[in-house]
């Protein structure tokens, strides 16, 4: 958990120290903007953009009954980041799986990455698919609907 929220907090205190910096220079509309920038980059990267994660052994069970994606990500991925906010409304028709939450999460994600810890890891009908373009997912989420 603590991993998850290291750069978000990493970057607000940046942005704390860039805004104070620029206030004791005389901008404070540039620090407001600029400490405004720093928040956003932390929201991107933290793991709130996301939907709710689920452990890896829950995701394979719904899956299996439902045939619905399992997705396996971490935050601070800009490849993760990139898939979910291209995927927009059609995220929440797949099972998110933070593996840097649950270790089962990750195991399954070395088993088809030669032992790397490689994301996103899309498995669609049992299927692994690394990094896969996110257009593709989309339509494979819309087909499952």
């Amino acid at each position: 958990m603590t991993r998850a929220w290291f750069l978000p907090v990493v970057l607000v205190l940046c942005g704390a120290v860039f805004a104070t910096a620029l206030i004791v220079g005389g901008s404070p509309g540039a620090a407001a903007v600029g400490a405004l920038a720093f928040v956003v980059l932390a929201g991107v990267n933290s793991p709130l953009i996301f939907p709710s994660s689920i452990g890896a052994q829950e995701a394979q069970r719904r899956s299996a009954a439902d045939g619905r994606p399992i997705v396996y990500w971490r935050p601070g991925c800009t490849y993760c980041q990139r898939l979910r906010l291209r995927l927009g409304r059609h995220a929440e028709q797949a099972y998110w799986v933070d593996i840097w939450r649950d270790p089962e999460g990750a195991a399954a994600v070395r088993v088809v990455n030669n032992g790397n810890e490689t994301v996103p890891t899309v498995f669609i009908g049992g299927e692994p698919h690394v990094n896969p373009d996110p257009s593709w997912v989309r339509k494979q989420l819309s087909a499952s609907a």
